[in-house]
């Protein structure tokens, strides 16, 4: 079975560990490695808490359930940039 989340991937890209993100929710660090591993998954209320821990959005904590579908997170400030050029040219 494909991995549900990305909880794992997101706190190495944020350079944190397991340890600290049980400590942040008062959670067993056993828990948190189930979790971690895909072997269980969070509710939701606890990954929404972990998204905010994070800094980042609850979508990116979790793997696409269709195959067709390639998620690639795209910052805001750039879809702003590429928003204003296309207006700008629009207006030319």
């Amino acid at each position: 079975m494909k991995d549900l989340n990305r909880i794992k991937v997101v706190l190495a890209e944020k350079k944190r560990t397991n340890k600290w993100l049980a400590e942040q929710l008062g959670k067993n660090t056993t828990t948190v490695s189930k979790w971690c591993t895909n072997t269980s998954q969070p509710d939701l209320y606890t990954l929404e808490h972990i998204a905010q821990l994070l800094e980042v959005d609850v979508k990116d904590l979790l793997n696409s359930t269709r195959d067709d579908v390639m998620y690639i997170p795209i910052p805001k400030q750039q879809i702003q940039e590429k928003n204003d050029n296309r207006r700008n040219k629009s207006e030319e």
